[in-house]
């Protein structure tokens, strides 16, 4: 090998490397291949990186995209050229819609192999086009004092963008010739780093302030609106400024807001049941909506907020437009806390709202205790019992992370206030169920105690995730909802077309699940009633590890229990209104 080659390869990717650590990177997700070559090797000799094994891309990418949404730091991401950076794609666009901090590093063939038949070449330039924050096409690897400076720039600048608010996925392309192998006996350099970049939050005025607490103290019937985010800070001046304005929280289950050590008392966590009573919503419009986070999880209030033609204020730090209803009238874009507990030290409520928000509160309760005593048909097993029964079990400071289609909403429905201080996670960006086993698997790397609930349509989809928990060791509890097909779509209007729906939309597998968790060496249980998942559940507690309870239930079931809970409870509410 020549030695100016391989001196120009170590250094220049050592000098990236030690900067992306310098920045804040300390994991690295990495999938096998051949032009990614001098990079693995570097991360993996880098003595403060923590290197994960990820055979399948795909996998790989929503893993690491648990990991930085589980410890709240940027996680890069590494594979080799070709298709193998399009299975990155899902992950990316996930990361961008949910504003998760990966740093994407794919290997390329050299400039002079590119378009002209080359094995294992596409074309990576903007691979993943508006779906990151910046695309940076590396150089090739000089030695010389300029490129090293240059790499380590690079490493800073992007690291920066992926945590800028808001934050999300950034991706390098290296160009790398052959030979590949970097000098394994080189030592990364102790520097400083090239450029430190300091983050700040962007706020409003106090004129700003003082006219938005103007026209607050002005409304007497106010609701704020909490969907999915992830700062405690936020969370607790929400509360302090509900608290002020004597204003109703409502909190999606993605909100940080249901469980934790915080005063939940204007917390309320049953409005997807009984926001579907008409009589309560006829008689309960509000002056004011003020939201915060991303759209909540319920359709029932995502319909209750389009029917107010009312003022709605958005606040978001990131900047974007987050208004799927078209009812927002004015968006603050500033740091969330900055302007909520601004808003707390000066506005002034009048005691008329008090009666506003004890109705709120009074018919959360008795939603609360409709759900409480649900316990539907135990054969076959209810879906909503059996999330039910996993949230009740949960461990104080563990986290559940919720597929998308029905197990998010029986979360929503289920998961009520409680101060165990329980993380509730999911992939609320582009509202996917490709990448859920992998994602959670991320988030249990972290070390935390972690429960997946996902139906059966979405483990399949994502079933090779299973390996990093074998590989790794992972503490992760699988509750398995197995319906055999779509369950979500037996809520929906084509439900009713009865000729072509199961063709379509029910899309049964009949898939035995129990040989993929012998694949996978997980411990594994099947429930076909309430009495044996009880029983699985109350044998879950005595070991670490990936572990599967597979709970068989009926699609046809599910959608008669989960109406007529909805009839109960409006029934109990127009008693009350």
């Amino acid at each position: 090998m020549d030695y100016d080659h391989q001196k120009a390869l170590t250094e220049y990717l050592s000098a990236f490397i030690e900067e992306l650590h310098r920045t804040g990177v300390n994991k690295v997700v990495i999938s096998p291949g051949s032009r990614s070559t001098p990079l693995a090797m570097l991360f993996a000799k880098h003595p403060n990186i923590e290197v994960f094994i990820n055979i399948d891309e795909r996998s790989a990418a929503y893993f690491a995209l648990g990991l930085a949404k589980s410890e709240k730091e940027p996680v890069a991401i590494l594979c080799t050229s070709g298709t193998a950076a399009a299975n990155y794609y899902p992950a990316v666009i996930e990361a961008r819609y949910s504003r998760v901090p990966l740093v994407v590093l794919t290997a390329d063939r050299p400039h002079e192999l590119r378009e002209v038949g080359a094995p294992q070449a596409i074309n990576q330039i903007n691979l993943f086009g508006s779906h990151v924050k910046w695309f940076d096409e590396m150089a090739l690897p000089e030695h010389n004092v300029a490129m090293i400076s240059y790499a380590k720039r690079a490493a800073s600048r992007g690291t920066a963008v992926a945590r800028t608010v808001p934050e999300g996925p950034v991706h390098f392309n290296f160009p790398l010739r052959e030979p590949l192998l970097p000098d394994m006996a080189a030592s990364f350099k102790e520097e400083k780093s090239q450029t430190v970049i300091t983050h700040g939050s962007a706020g409003v005025s106090p004129a700003v302030l003082d006219r938005l607490a103007a026209s607050l103290s002005r409304k007497r019937k106010g609701v704020i609106v909490c969907g999915p985010q992830a700062d405690s800070e936020v969370a607790e001046a929400i509360t302090r400024f509900a608290e002020k304005l004597k204003f109703p929280v409502l909190a999606d289950p993605l909100s940080s807001l249901r469980s934790g050590q915080h005063d939940q008392s204007q917390v309320i966590d049953g409005y997807d049941s009984f926001l579907r009573a008409d009589k309560f919503k006829s008689q309960m419009k509000p002056d004011v909506v003020i939201r915060i986070g991303a759209m909540p999880v319920s359709k029932a209030l995502t319909l209750y907020l389009k029917d107010q033609e009312i003022e709605h204020l958005v606040i978001d730090s990131g900047g974007l437009w987050r208004d799927p209803t078209g009812k927002a009238t004015e968006m603050i874009y500033a740091d969330e806390a900055q302007v909520l507990n601004g808003l707390s030290d000066i506005v002034e409520a009048s005691v008329e709202n008090d009666e506003w928000l004890n109705k709120w509160v009074m018919i959360n309760r008795k939603t609360q205790e409709v759900t409480a005593s649900y316990h539907a048909n135990n054969n076959p097993l209810d879906e909503g019992m059996a999330v039910k029964s996993l949230i009740e079990a949960l461990p104080e400071n563990s986290a559940v992370f919720a597929s998308n289609s029905m197990p998010i909403r029986d979360l929503d429905t289920f998961f009520m206030n409680n101060n165990k201080n329980i993380i509730v996670m999911g992939n609320r960006g582009a509202n996917g169920i490709d990448g859920v086993v992998s994602t959670a698997m991320g988030v249990s790397a972290s070390g935390r105690a972690t429960y997946l609930v996902i139906g059966d349509l979405a483990f399949y989809h994502d079933m090779n995730g299973l390996l990093a928990g074998k590989m790794y060791g992972l503490n992760l509890k699988i509750l398995l909802l197995n319906n055999n097909g779509g369950g979500i779509f037996s809520y929906l209007p084509q439900s009713k077309e009865k000729e072509h729906f199961e063709l379509l939309f029910g899309t049964p597998a009949d898939l035995d699940f129990s040989h993929a968790a012998n694949l996978y060496e997980a411990h594994y249980k099947k429930a076909e009633s309430y009495e044996e998942f009880m029983d699985a559940l109350s044998d879950w507690e005595k070991g670490n590890g990936l572990s599967i309870i597979e709970a068989i239930t009926n699609r046809d079931e599910n959608v008669h229990n989960h109406r007529e809970m909805w009839n109960i409870v409006s029934r109990e509410i127009e008693k009350m209104l």
